[in-house]
Order: structure tokens, then C-alpha cells, then sequence
């Protein structure tokens, strides 16, 4: 059985994400399209977002660190080259962003590219968590994330950030209702 797998309790990454994306998101939802609900300064939920995100980034770093301090061998590397494929991910997608902003000047381009466009990575890296340590709600919060985050690109105004904060911020939640049973099942 897997160290990570046995000794990783995802509760406080989950719920610290859950919060992020739903007060960040929730913010641009509220302020954003022809009618917002609420009129906030431009900052103010860029500023959630971001700093709720360093928060959960931190939280995440010091459960996976405590984690990864009983792994050795295959375990260890696993854990590594997971770790590096959130710079790789990231860096990939700030390319994509950065070429298509310009080929299309269009700054609209990178204000929606960036919120779906990362929930589609963190997906992605959720799904390959899950897959290398045989954790099957960590590859079923992949999986939600990415397709509805891609799926918000369809929408419209203030939709794609009801829908990043919702359904996305939502689903860490249950996730971290759910993560007690998953460790059970792993015991």
C-alpha cells in the first residue's frame, strides 16, 4: 500500500481550495456581466481569488511535505515528478494564454482563458494524482474539474465564474465530505 495514499488526509487541501475557488469565483460571479449583483472594485476579486489560493497552495504544501517525509523508492519519485507537473502544467497553459491573448488582442481572451484554463490543468493533475496512487475520488474531483471548467467556456457574462465557483468550489467541498470514507476503504 502506498505511503502517500495511506498517510495523506486531502481534508484541509480540499476544503482550502473549496473556499478559494468559491469565494474568488463567487466574487468575479457576483460583480461581472450586463447586470452584477453587486458592484465591487476590479481588485477585490482578483484579490480573493489569488490570495485565497496562496492560502490553500500553502495548506496543501505543508499536508503533502508531512506526507512525503515516510516515502522512499517509486513512492518518492511519484510523488516528485507529480509535484514538478504542476510548474510544467501551469507553464504550459501560461504559453497557450500568453499566444492566444496576443494572436487574438484580446484581453477578454485571457480573463476567461485563465479561470477555466487552470481548473482544465488542476483537473488534469487530479486525474494523474488519483491514477498513481489508486485514489478514485481524487480522480473523480479530476475529472468533474476539468470538464466542467471546459464546459464554462460555453457560457456567457457571469456564467463561466457561477459555474467555476458552484460546481467547482462545490465539488472540493464534497470531496472533502467524502475524503474520511475513502480513507477508511484505504486502511
Amino acid at each position: 500500500m502506498s505511503a502517500l495514499r495511506v498517510l495523506l488526509d486531502n481534508r484541509p487541501s480540499y476544503l482550502s481550495f473549496g473556499a478559494a475557488w468559491l469565494l474568488g469565483h463567487g466574487a468575479y460571479a457576483v460583480s461581472h456581466g450586463d447586470s452584477p449583483l453587486v458592484r465591487l472594485p476590479a481588485a477585490v476579486p482578483g484579490a480573493l481569488l489569488v490570495g485565497g489560493l496562496l492560502i490553500a497552495m500553502v495548506v496543501t504544501s505543508v499536508v503533502t511535505m508531512r506526507a512525503k517525509r515516510g516515502a522512499t523508492g517509486a513512492e518518492a519519485v511519484v510523488g516528485n515528478l507529480l509535484a514538478a507537473s504542476w510548474l510544467v502544467g501551469f507553464g504550459a497553459l501560461f504559453f497557450v494564454i500568453t499566444a492566444l491573448s496576443s494572436a487574438l488582442a484580446d484581453d477578454n481572451v485571457r480573463m476567461l482563458l485563465w479561470p477555466t484554463g487552470s481548473g482544465l490543468v488542476v483537473g488534469l493533475l487530479y486525474l494523474a494524482g488519483g491514477a498513481a496512487y489508486r485514489d478514485v475520488l481524487q480522480y473523480a474531483l479530476g475529472a468533474w474539474l476539468a470538464l466542467t471548467s471546459s464546459a464554462a467556456l460555453f457560457l456567457t457574462g457571469a456564467s463561466p465564474y457561477w459555474v467555476l465557483a458552484l460546481a467547482g468550489g462545490g465539488s472540493y467541498l464534497v470531496a472533502a465530505a467524502l475524503e474520511p470514507r475513502r480513507r477508511a476503504v484505504a486502511a
